[in-house]
């Protein structure tokens, strides 16, 4: 595999005005919320992925990455257009097909944080097949995705995360089929780092990117954000302040007392299905880590690494040419 990077994709804001993220950013300095601003978000007013972005805008302040290091990519819906509003490299692509760009970054340039965003229905309808294969390939990227339970941008869709009896203009007596259980998809699929977390709870979305961001792998954290203009209230199960119910999952501290024994372990994967599988709203907070598990950039180094050596370093050019004299 080449060393050589491709050229930086740039935020379609930074493009706009002329600039690259690399030129605003100073050398040096703190990255800060305002050079990470791009354009002024455009949802709905009420809408929760503004709260999902600010909470993004806080990690990558902590993680301070030098700014033309940061990727961002999404696909098509309300919640992916996360990289108009961050002054980044990466943009859209088609709908449900942004993982496959995002993964073919991180393969190739193993100095990016590469970010891919998007819905419900960019994730696990259109994008489900791609979801299932970039988790079980374990390709080093950290995926967030806003689930509403319905196609917002087209104005009130049944989605695959759509409870059965939501009416739509898809289904207008109510949806009949059973929605997909995210958890239990993204621990089957062999994610190796997934986490839930709500709009609402800003501290708690924070630390889940935070936690999702450093893990050495394919990590993804679903986040329950509301759209006010299609399904209003669709949360307030979950949401204390309208009587619902903030269950949060502690995890393990193995510091060998007796509450310990009932703390989740966040390695154990069967405890993790056992979570996924709670009655709703469920449990919020991080069901699996699995920091053993190889990436799919390491196993592609060892490969590249190993040709070099049975080439004794020879070029690309020098083994193309080889190639084809065999064949003389």
């Amino acid at each position: 595999m080449s060393s050589a990077a491709p050229a930086p994709v740039t935020s379609p804001a930074s493009a706009a005005s002329g600039l690259s993220a690399v030129a605003l950013a100073k050398a040096g300095a703190p990255l800060t919320k305002k050079a990470l601003t791009a354009d002024h978000p455009t949802w709905c007013p009420g809408c929760g992925d503004f709260a999902v972005l600010h909470s993004f805008y806080r990690v990558l302040e902590k993680l301070n990455y030098p700014q033309e290091k940061i990727v961002t990519f999404a696909g098509i819906g309300c919640s992916s257009r996360f990289p108009y509003f961050v002054n980044s490299h990466g943009g859209p692509d088609m709908h449900g097909r942004a993982l496959p760009i995002a993964a073919g970054i991180s393969l190739g340039n193993d100095d990016l944080h590469v970010f891919a965003f998007g819905g419900d229905g960019d994730g696990f309808s259109i994008g489900g097949n791609h979801l299932v294969h970039t988790a079980r390939k374990n390709v080093n990227l950290t995926y967030v995705i806003m689930d509403n339970f319905v196609y917002g941008l087209t104005k009130k869709q049944t989605s695959p995360t759509s409870p059965i009896g939501f009416k739509t203009k898809t289904d207008l007596t109510g949806a009949v089929d059973q929605p997909i259980n995210p958890m239990r998809t993204l621990l089957n699929s062999g994610a190796t780092f997934v986490a839930r977390s709500h709009a609402t709870q800003v501290n708690h979305m924070t630390e889940m990117l935070l936690r999702a961001a450093k893990h050495n792998g394919f990590s993804v954290v679903e986040i329950l954000s509301e759209c006010v203009e299609f399904y209003e209230g669709a949360f307030d199960s979950s949401v204390p302040r309208k009587g619902g119910t903030w269950t949060v999952i502690e995890e393990k501290k193995r510091d060998g007392t007796p509450e310990d024994a009932a703390r989740h372990d966040v390695t154990d994967e069967v405890a993790a299905f056992k979570l996924a599988s709670l009655a709703w709203p469920g449990a919020f907070g991080v069901f699996y880590e699995n920091k053993q598990r190889p990436t799919k950039n390491a196993l592609e180094a060892g490969l590249a690494a190993k040709a070099r050596e049975r080439t004794k370093n020879a070029s690309d050019l020098a083994v193309l040419q080889a190639t084809f004299a065999k064949g003389r």
